[in-house]
């Protein structure tokens, strides 16, 4: 069985989600997660705002809109008078519950609930639509059996075992639908696998049914080698290995969420990255096969800050490091790139949160700098020490680009440096033209 997933630009309109109809009704029994359509999860967050914030006037405007919107999609996605008033009552069902959230009282557990909405929309939606088209479809509603644990992971027994029970009462179904990015925490609560997580979902589903093959649909015709919004005639890389995806998917390539990944890895199920708008194009494959000595992409993370720790007290001192680094956990903020000299640390974090409260507490190790507005580019590939030259061919590509820190030898697929953002445009060109173009 194979697992498909459709983000929210593929069922961002009516004539979309029938394209995508047509690529999931091959007579093959699948499983098909689906995102919410495409602005839905931005105008949740939005609602939940202004409810957190008793804003609720303009919390009802932005419902109204979203009302008007889904009834002009339903309108011209069914041809006949049934099914249109099935989905309309289906969507007003969900946007009278969110309303029901109007009140004084206002948390985080209504939030998780409001931002699930979008998903079951969605999926009530395209049933809908298979059904007036003549296929037996069945919902796999993600409340039923995806819940994470203590941790908030996946918990893998769990979800097998309710998944299994679901497939096996419903076998005689067409295909199956389900929800991407919502499920259950620990607790029994509704809650979400975070903004991106109908990729997690699909893999997660995947690792459940032992699928041959995951498929992530979206607009761009697989993971390119470079930013294609920044440089010109980039192009899709055919083949990646997982710590290859996961690096670029990190570091900056939009197209797949980083934590996709370990459940296909871990079950050595090879993942593919299509395009809606180009159904026959190959794509990019990712499995756990490498192509050896080849730089394979570039990608580049916004919004970086550095942060140096000069200290003479650093010099052959024992858990110096354990206490920098103590700090950050402190204030649960992760690192990205670290280098260390006799007298010093550098490092890197994405998160602004509590740059003022880490700071502060850093300076009681030593005297403490920081340059925002830097970026991180990526180089990715089969970066083994021992592979000679690739090193030298990545620096020379940037030699008229001052580089604030250099990481490698952290992974055997990666080379980070830390650049100015005024600078990014000029790096990922250069690497492009020095490392793809010849």
């Amino acid at each position: 069985m194979k697992v498909l997933k459709f983000g929210g630009t593929s069922v961002g309109a009516a004539q979309r989600m029938k394209d995508v109809a047509k690529l999931i009704c091959d007579g093959s029994q699948k499983i098909v997660v689906f995102s919410a359509m495409s602005g839905t999860t931005n105008s949740l967050v939005e609602i939940s705002d202004y409810l957190y914030k008793k804003n609720h006037t303009q919390a009802n405007e932005i419902i109204n809109c979203l009302s008007k919107k889904y009834e002009g999609v339903i309108d011209e996605l069914y041809s006949t008078v049934e099914y249109r008033n099935q989905a309309n009552a289906h969507v007003l069902s969900c946007l009278n519950y969110i309303r029901s959230f109007i009140k004084e009282q206002f948390t985080s557990f209504e939030e998780r609930i409001i931002l699930a909405q979008g998903e079951i929309m969605s999926t009530g939606m395209m049933n809908l639509y298979f059904h007036e088209i003549g296929f037996n479809t069945v919902i796999l509603n993600a409340l039923k059996y995806i819940r994470t644990d203590r941790n908030a992971d996946p918990d893998s027994t769990y979800i097998k075992e309710r998944l299994q029970c679901l497939l096996k009462k419903n076998a005689d179904a067409a295909f199956y639908i389900t929800q991407g990015y919502i499920c259950l925490n620990v607790d029994g609560e509704i809650d979400n696998l975070q903004r991106g997580g109908s990729d997690y979902t699909a893999s997660i589903v995947g690792a459940a049914v032992g699928a041959e093959e995951i498929q992530i649909w979206t607009d761009i015709d697989g993971m390119h080698n470079n930013d294609p919004r920044i440089v010109d005639n980039t192009s899709p890389v055919r083949y990646l290995h997982f710590e290859e995806a996961a690096e670029l998917a990190y570091f900056g390539a939009k197209i797949l969420h980083p934590t996709c990944i370990l459940p296909a890895k871990v079950n050595n199920i090879p993942v593919k990255l299509l395009n809606t708008l180009q159904p026959d194009a190959p794509g990019t494959t990712i499995s756990n096969d490498l192509e050896k000595n080849k730089i394979k992409a570039v990608a580049a993370k916004d919004n970086i800050i550095a942060i140096k720790i000069k200290s003479g007290r650093m010099l052959l001192a024992t858990g110096f490091l354990r206490k920098v680094f103590e700090i950050f956990e402190l204030y649960r903020t992760p690192v990205d790139m670290v280098t260390t000299s006799e007298v010093g640390v550098s490092l890197t974090i994405d998160n602004p949160k509590h740059l003022v409260e880490i700071v502060s507490d850093l300076k009681k190790y030593g005297a403490v700098t920081v340059d925002k507005n830097m970026v991180i580019i990526c180089v990715v590939g089969d970066l083994e020490w021992d592979n000679i030259g690739f090193q030298a061919e990545i620096i020379h590509a940037l030699k008229d680009i001052p580089v604030r820190m250099i990481s490698y030898g952290g992974s055997n697929f990666n080379v980070s440096l830390l650049i100015k953002s005024s600078d990014k445009k000029r790096a990922l060109q250069a690497l492009s033209k020095h490392l793809f173009d010849s």
